[in-house]
């Protein structure tokens, strides 16, 4: 008798557990609406669990990354006192600690999750559009450029690392200013390269690449990279091979660049094409 309860209960719980996803079935076929909110409900359970994913990966790695922090805290601390001084002295200089692009807004994320080992690496960050990010704003960390938002949400934002074949960011070589668009490799997490130089532009040894400014994702003279040999292709231009700054093996904190004007620029542009 009890052997037949126990059968019963088994039986009863496996057809209602049927007729629950059957359920879900029939409703995410049913409505768009519907199907729209169980596709974000989802959403929200895979980031759940890829943030859970990174938390594990990064507990391995938060040594290295506290005594990355201190440094980074000494020196901000170093820089802002030395420009302090300099500033009760009236004086101006370019090895001074540069202030921030006021254009742009700085806003703090931390990675959910990030995948490493493809040709289409991407990254997604816990702030999206309620927290005032915007698609083609820049990821950035005190060690340089990481990557760009391409989509949002409401609550998390997608992006392209610069470990993505698609990526091309615009930077300008410290020792003459020239501007060169830069690319992975796709062969390593730390190589990229700088193209279309002309020939004749004389390359200092381990120069140092940093955004161009010319856009309204990057500021001016965030940290790329520093060459580490060039070569000739086609006779015509010269490339750069470009050692790349920004650690992609642990990183878990960035910061999103927003400028602040990007919807008025986007709104001009429209008006301007549209009278073409």
């Amino acid at each position: 008798m009890q052997r037949k309860t126990t059968v019963s209960i088994v039986l009863s719980a496996a057809i209602f557990l049927f007729l629950e996803i059957a359920a879900l079935a029939i409703l995410r076929r049913s409505s768009t609406l519907q199907n729209i909110w169980l596709n974000r409900a989802a959403m929200s359970v895979r980031a759940a669990l890829w943030g859970g994913g990174e938390t594990l990966r990064n507990h391995f790695s938060l040594s290295a990354q506290n005594d990355s922090l201190i440094s980074e805290n000494a020196a901000l601390r170093r820089s802002l006192s030395e420009y302090q001084q300099l500033e009760a002295k009236g004086v101006e200089s370019r090895n001074s600690a540069p202030r921030l692009d006021r254009n742009f807004e700085y806003l703090p994320a931390t990675v959910v999750k990030m995948s490493r080992n493809s040709a289409h690496n991407y990254i997604i960050l816990n702030k999206g559009s309620e927290d005032g990010v915007l698609p083609q704003s820049g990821i950035i960390t005190s060690e340089g450029v990481v990557g760009i938002v391409t989509a949002v949400d409401r609550h998390h934002s997608y992006g392209l690392t610069l470990m993505n074949y698609k990526l091309s960011i615009g930077a300008r070589l410290a020792s003459n200013g020239v501007l060169t668009p830069v690319v992975w490799d796709g062969r390593s997490r730390d190589g990229a390269i700088a193209k279309d130089i002309a020939p004749h532009v004389a390359i200092a040894q381990n120069d140092t690449l940093y955004t161009s400014g010319l856009s309204t994702i990057f500021p001016a003279d965030v940290p790329v990279g520093v060459s580490r040999g060039s070569k000739l292709v086609d006779g015509s231009t010269r490339q750069l091979d470009v050692r790349l700054f920004q650690s992609f093996s642990s990183l878990r904190y960035v910061t999103v660049t927003i400028f602040k004007d990007k919807l008025d620029i986007a709104e001009l542009e429209k008006k301007g094409e549209g009278k073409l």
